[in-house]
C-alpha cells in the first residue's frame, strides 16, 4: 500500500464514517430519551433514497401510501381515545397532522408532477414524506409500551424493522436505485481525486452535527430532550411530557436517516434492505459511545468507517466481520467497568 492508496481509502472511510456518525447520534438520542434500541433506523435511510429515486423516475413512491395509511390509523386511534375520555377539543391537532397533512402531501405528489421539479425541491418533498413516518411509528408501536422494559421495546423494534423491510420490498421492488449527484465537480488534492458529492456528504454531515449541538444547547426543546434523557422521572416532575419528547426524538431520527439516505444515493446503489447494514454500522459506533455519549459515538462511527475502508483493501471478504467484531472488546470492557443499575420503573 502506497501513500496515494492510503489517502483514497482514508477518504472513503471518512465519507462512510460521516454517515455512520449521523446514524449513531440518532440511535443514541432515541435510546437516551425513550430507551428504544431503534433497529429500524436504517429503513429511513433506504426510504429517503428510494423515495427521491422514485420522483426522478416519474413514479409515485410507496412511502406516500404508507404516510396516508399510518395517518388514518393514528387518527382512528385518537378519535377512539377522545370519545372514550371526552376530550374532543384535543382532536384538532391530531387530525391535522395525521389526516390533513398526508392529504396535502398526496395532492402535491399526484398533481404536482414532482418528476419535473429541480433536485432541491425533490429532496425537500422526499423529506416531507419520510420524516413524518418517524413520529407515526413511535405513536403506533412504541408509545403504548413506553413504560415497558428495554427487552420488550427491543422485541418491538425487531418487529417494526421486519415490517418496514417487507413494505420496502413491496413499495420499491428488489431492484436498486441511484440518484444524480448533487455536484459534478471534482478536485485534485495532492494526487487524490475528491468529488463534489464527497464534499457534500462530509459537509452536510458536519453541518447537521453542528445544528444538533446548537439545538440541544440553545433551544428549549433541545434542553427538554436532554432533561428527559438524564432523568425521565425528574423531567415529568418538571412538567416535561416524555411522550412529546419521544415523538420529537423520532422526528430527529427519521430526519437524520432520510437525509443520510439522500446523501449516499448518488455514490452507492440503494436497495430496499440496504439501510439495515448501514444502520448496524452506526449501531456499532453508538455502542462504542455506550449509547450515551454523542461525541464518543460520532468518533466511534468514524473509526468504523475507516476500519471498513482499510479492511476492504487488506481482506475484502472479511470486512464486515472485522467491523462487527469491533463491538466485542467494547462490550467486554464496558461489562468489566460498568456498575449494574436496576432499570427505572
Amino acid at each position: 500500500m502506497d501513500l496515494q492508496i492510503a489517502l483514497l481509502l482514508g477518504q472513503d472511510g471518512i465519507v462512510n464514517g460521516a454517515i455512520y456518525a449521523l446514524l449513531a447520534l440518532a440511535l443514541v438520542l432515541v435510546f437516551a430519551v425513550t430507551r428504544v434500541i431503534f433497529i429500524p433506523q436504517g429503513e429511513f435511510v433506504a426510504f429517503g433514497a428510494l423515495t427521491l429515486a422514485s420522483f426522478q423516475a416519474g413514479k409515485v413512491p410507496g412511502t406516500l401510501w404508507l404516510l396516508v395509511g399510518m395517518g388514518v390509523a393514528i387518527a382512528a386511534i385518537e378519535i377512539g381515545i377522545a370519545l372514550r375520555n371526552g376530550t374532543l377539543r384535543r382532536l384538532t391537532s391530531a387530525l391535522g397532522w395525521n389526516l390533513a397533512y398526508p392529504a396535502v402531501a398526496a395532492a402535491v405528489v399526484l398533481l404536482g408532477q414532482p418528476g419535473s421539479w429541480s433536485l432541491a425541491l425533490q429532496v425537500v418533498l422526499a423529506l416531507a414524506l419520510v420524516v413524518p413516518l418517524g413520529p407515526m411509528v413511535y405513536r403506533l408501536a412504541y408509545q403504548p409500551l413506553q413504560s415497558a422494559s428495554v427487552l420488550v421495546l427491543l422485541i418491538v423494534s425487531v418487529a417494526v424493522h421486519l415490517t418496514l423491510v417487507g413494505l420496502g420490498l413491496l413499495f420499491f421492488g428488489a431492484e436498486g436505485s441511484r440518484t444524480p449527484a448533487f455536484s459534478d465537480a471534482s478536485f485534485d488534492w495532492g494526487g487524490v481525486m475528491v468529488t463534489g458529492q464527497t464534499l457534500w456528504v462530509v459537509g452536510a454531515s458536519a453541518a447537521l452535527i453542528v445544528v444538533l449541538y446548537l439545538f440541544f444547547e440553545r433551544s428549549l426543546w433541545g434542553k427538554a430532550l436532554r432533561a428527559t434523557a438524564i432523568n425521565r422521572t425528574g423531567a415529568r416532575l418538571m412538567g416535561i411530557s416524555t411522550t412529546q419528547a419521544g415523538k420529537l426524538s423520532f422526528v430527529l431520527a427519521a430526519a437524520i436517516g432520510a437525509l443520510s439516505g439522500i446523501l449516499i444515493a448518488p455514490i452507492t446503489t440503494v436497495y430496499y434492505d440496504t439501510g439495515f447494514i448501514i444502520g448496524l454500522k452506526g449501531f456499532v459506533g453508538a455502542i462504542v459511545g455506550g449509547m450515551a455519549s454523542y461525541p464518543i459515538a460520532a468518533a466511534g462511527a468514524i473509526l468504523v468507517g475507516l476500519l471498513e475502508s482499510f479492511s476492504s483493501f487488506w481482506a475484502s471478504a472479511f470486512k464486515e466481520v472485522i467491523v462487527f467484531t469491533l463491538i466485542i472488546p467494547v462490550l467486554i470492557w464496558r461489562s468489566l467497568t460498568t456498575r449494574h443499575v436496576e432499570e427505572e420503573e
